[in-house]
């Protein structure tokens, strides 16, 4: 299974996405079996925060997670702009801790750039919050170009394990500037929405494309899997993608052992073509 190197751990390529998980009680069950089911399939990585559901997604998790040895799980929840100062943030991250019935998250990220708290007291205070062990590692998420390099002129900058953003072969906006400029500061992305989402590519094509499904028929996998193993093709990729059925779990896990030859990759090119200008994050 392809591994990426993130926050100093080796995980699989595809790990579990939580978003709009964990608001439904009639879903509930289904939601946990399909948790487990990724894990089961080995997946590590597992992402959730404070605001989905607001809370009810880490609790969703933090029951699911009950079974396994905590130290195989790569646990990523995120804070609110509004909760990313020096008097909230520890009190947030300790309810969200309590929520995932745990003691330390293995990344923490700054969920957004937004509010009146300056980028600098943020990244000061996650610091911080890795020197106590209650984080392993921080990072950020849906920060484009400038803020990245605003990010890196900060003391603690250099830091930043990771960045989320969303990313799929219909949003490649992120491959003019910001993937190659992380890339050669070897920090890795976290693809969310991977295959679309209820709210970015509503109203996707990408699933029945004929130019997908040609490519999904000669590995004898379904669009998602095909779509899922394009984003992580790169090594340097975490995927995240949500579903709430087992099945369809462990197929989404199970697409990090795709391998794209140089064919599959030029008629997926040609279908949607790498940007050639920059193009703004859209940001969730």
């Amino acid at each position: 299974m392809r591994q990426i190197n993130i926050a100093g751990q080796s995980v699989p390529a595809v790990g579990i996405g939580t978003w709009h998980m964990g608001n439904e009680p009639e879903r509930h069950d289904e939601e946990i079996a399909a948790i487990r089911a990724g894990i089961e399939a080995g997946a590590r990585a597992v992402d959730t925060a404070e605001v989905y559901g607001t809370g009810k997604s880490e609790t969703l998790v933090g029951e699911a997670l009950q079974p396994f040895n905590r130290d195989d799980i790569f646990l990523i929840s995120k804070v609110k702009p509004d909760n990313a100062s020096k008097a909230a943030m520890e009190q947030h991250l300790d309810a969200s801790l309590k929520r995932l019935r745990t003691d330390h998250l293995d990344l923490y990220l700054y969920h957004w750039r937004g509010g009146s708290i300056p980028l600098r007291e943020t990244v000061a205070e996650l610091d911080r919050l890795r020197e106590t062990g209650k984080i392993r590692a921080w990072g950020v998420s849906n920060f484009d170009i400038p803020d990245m390099q605003e990010l890196m002129a900060l003391p603690a900058g250099g830091n930043v394990a990771a960045n989320e953003d969303l990313y799929n072969i219909e949003s490649r906006g992120i491959e003019y500037d910001l993937l190659p400029w992380q890339r050669e500061r070897h920090i890795p992305l976290i693809a969310y929405s991977p295959v679309g989402g209820l709210s970015n590519n509503l109203h996707t094509s990408m699933l029945t494309d004929p130019a997908v499904c040609k490519v999904a028929a000669r590995h004898g996998v379904s669009t998602y899997e095909l779509l899922i193993a394009w984003t992580v093709r790169d090594g340097n990729t975490l995927a995240i993608p949500q579903t709430s059925n087992p099945e369809h779990m462990r197929a989404n896990i199970a697409a990090a052992d795709i391998e794209l030859t140089q064919e599959d990759l030029a008629e997926l090119d040609e279908r949607y073509p790498a940007p050639t200008h920059r193009i703004p994050l859209d940001v969730d």
